[in-house]
């Protein structure tokens, strides 16, 4: 199966949910398509979202909600996608 990495594309602080309190975008093991959200960067109280590039299963997230950050950064793993 193809994996496919999702990469920081700014500095700043990764979060995997909306506000503090909503349910995170996606959970390990779920399928997501090209263009779901899957976490947000903060930079200086602006928010930036992080999306699936491709098609696959969320199979794990490199980094905990709330962790610093580098652009370049491994956030998660998608496998089954399209390469």
């Amino acid at each position: 199966m193809a994996e496919h990495s999702v990469l920081s594309p700014l500095p700043g602080t990764f979060y995997r949910k909306p506000t503090p309190d909503a349910a995170p975008y996606v959970d390990v093991g779920e399928t997501v398509t090209a263009g779901t959200v899957i976490g947000l960067v903060e930079v200086m109280k602006q928010f930036s979202e992080v999306h699936a590039e491709v098609d696959g299963t969320l199979t794990a997230f490199a980094v905990e909600d709330g962790d610093p950050v580098e652009p370049g950064q491994l956030l998660a793993t998608l496998t089954g996608a399209a390469s």
